[in-house]
């Protein structure tokens, strides 16, 4: 596994990227999920220490945790434990419900960042956006339960895939009452 391992005007020690290879690495191999890289980033905020972990596992789905301290290592700690925790629901909803799983399959496709209007009251010159960012993503052929498994792990708001079942997009998200919403076009 691949290690990135930084900080945000924070030094990184030896002794802590060596901590968090061990007890990130002991996480993984529990679990056998064999990942691909990982992305840890140590920052502060205020008097405490944050821990972000971005783990990218092989199967094309990607694990996010963040832990919050006073101390680094006991940052690191929870962000582990949080990793940990993910992972175990993960393996075991795998385990009851998919057992015959292959890989996730991705599809590139475009993805655009419009700017926002910033003149508020006044007309616009053309009422086309403007593209600020393209940039190319993947949407991963997944279950709905896969998708709504992806979304959490990532802790995003919204997932767009394609439903493996019958080759259209759907779009998982996550509802204000804190419910999961599915849209499936017909």
């Amino acid at each position: 596994m691949r290690y990135q391992i930084s900080g945000k005007q924070i030094d990184i020690g030896e002794a802590l990227q060596t901590h968090v290879k061990d007890e990130l690495g002991a996480v993984m191999e529990k679990y056998s999920q064999r990942p691909t890289d990982a992305n840890i980033v140590f920052s502060r905020d205020a008097h405490n220490h944050v821990c972000e972990a971005t783990v990218h596992l092989s199967s094309g789905l990607t694990a996010q945790a963040r832990g919050l301290a006073t101390e680094i290592y006991a940052a690191f700690d929870a962000c582990c434990a949080k990793m940990d925790k993910q992972l175990r629901r993960y393996k075991r909803r795998l385990k009851d419900h998919h057992r015959d799983r292959s890989p996730v399959e991705f599809a590139g496709v475009a993805s655009y960042i419009l700017a926002a209007d910033e003149q508020e009251g006044e007309e616009p010159e053309s009422l086309q956006p403007i593209i600020i960012a393209e940039m190319e993503t993947r949407i991963p052929s997944l279950s709905a339960g896969e998708a709504v498994m992806q979304m959490e792990l990532a802790h995003a708001n919204v997932l767009v895939f394609r439903n493996e079942r019958h080759g259209g997009l759907n779009v998982v998200y996550r509802r204000d009452d804190g419910n999961i919403g599915w849209i499936d076009p017909q």
